[in-house]
């Protein structure tokens, strides 16, 4: 008997699904127009994605990057709660449901879900690709304005992914607020560029002063050590490229990688890593260099070689966001 499929698999399929029937060319012009309108000023009460078609194209384009991003940020903040499963999860700005997707890859099973946006279309289709998710099949899918009239019943673990890009100040300020009153648990994500980061930061800043503890990607709950506009902290997920993904951006490679900045923060009990890797490791012989972020607030370069024996072997199997060290370095 096969085994059933992962969730990244399944929405894999169910995206390709969407496309069948709809002209590549239309699809193509319907996510160039959709990632202009997106990098632009952006009225928090008008949707951008207006119909089935839209809503179609930039899916099929954008959920797998979103799910592999806050998928990634799920996994760091799962081991630093290890001993928890959320019950209950809402997706604030969830569009498609991207995120209530990677929250069933990180924690398999079901759970009370509720999908709010702002855009009826995006709402719909989610909520037909969710059929292809048992896990999913149940949830809501509600039309909310997000912004300062929000508010959210209380819930295990708030997700908001690629939103307050969207929102204005207050609306952004709000929105942090509003999850921060409802849930034991919020992960935010943002594309991994300094005005991302800076958003992660400032989010980062209201959840502390909520009574949040920070377990991912910090190590610490203090304040980052990175100068303001000297660098950024940001991370990267392999994305797996479709068809569209190829003929959209006139590449051939069968895959690409989502750079995004996040933050994970809890009122649960949480042990944080001892470090973490935030640049890609450099190999060279002999040795590897980290790039770390350390729980004593500092940022720093440590060098581990061959005489460092099973530790070695664990810096060159290292990723970019990992934790450091490794639990077992000997695995």
């Amino acid at each position: 008997m096969n085994a059933p499929a992962s969730p990244a698999e399944s929405l894999r399929t169910a995206l390709a699904d969407l496309l069948d029937g709809l002209p590549p060319t239309q699809a193509a012009g319907a996510v160039e127009r959709l990632i202009a309108n997106y990098r632009g000023a952006t009225p928090t009460d008008a949707p951008i994605l207006r119909d089935r078609a839209d809503v179609a194209a930039y899916a099929a384009y954008r959920m797998p990057a979103t799910f592999e991003a806050v998928h990634s940020a799920l996994e760091a903040f799962a081991e630093a709660v290890p001993d928890w499963t959320p019950g209950s999860h809402v997706d604030v700005g969830g569009g498609t449901g991207a995120a209530t997707w990677a929250v069933t890859a990180t924690w398999p099973g079901e759970r009370g879900v509720t999908v709010l946006d702002w855009a009826e279309p995006a709402l719909a289709l989610g909520r037909e690709i969710a059929r292809a998710n048992p896990a999913l099949r149940d949830a809501r899918w509600q039309r909310a304005r997000i912004g300062t009239a929000l508010t959210l019943d209380s819930t295990d673990l708030v997700t908001v992914s690629y939103v307050l890009n969207e929102l204005a100040e207050a609306d952004r300020a709000a929105l942090v607020d509003a999850a921060a009153a409802a849930a034991q648990a919020v992960v935010i994500v943002e594309a991994g560029t300094p005005a991302g980061y800076a958003r992660v930061i400032e989010a980062r800043d209201r959840l502390i002063r909520a009574g949040f503890r920070i377990a991912a990607p910090c190590p610490h709950s203090a304040a980052c050590p990175i100068v303001p506009g000297t660098d950024w902290c940001h991370f990267s997920a392999r994305v797996s490229r479709s068809s569209l993904h190829r003929q959209v951006k006139g590449g051939s490679l069968a895959y690409e990688d989502e750079k995004f900045s996040y933050v994970a923060a809890t009122r649960l009990p949480a042990e944080p890593a001892p470090a973490r890797v935030v640049r890609r490791p450099q190999i060279r012989k002999g040795q590897v260099l980290l790039d770390l972020c350390e729980a004593d607030e500092q940022l720093r370069r440590t060098t581990v070689t061959k005489r460092h024996g099973d530790l070695y072997k664990a810096a060159r199997d290292a990723d970019w966001g990992d934790a450091w060290p490794p639990q077992d370095p000997t695995a």
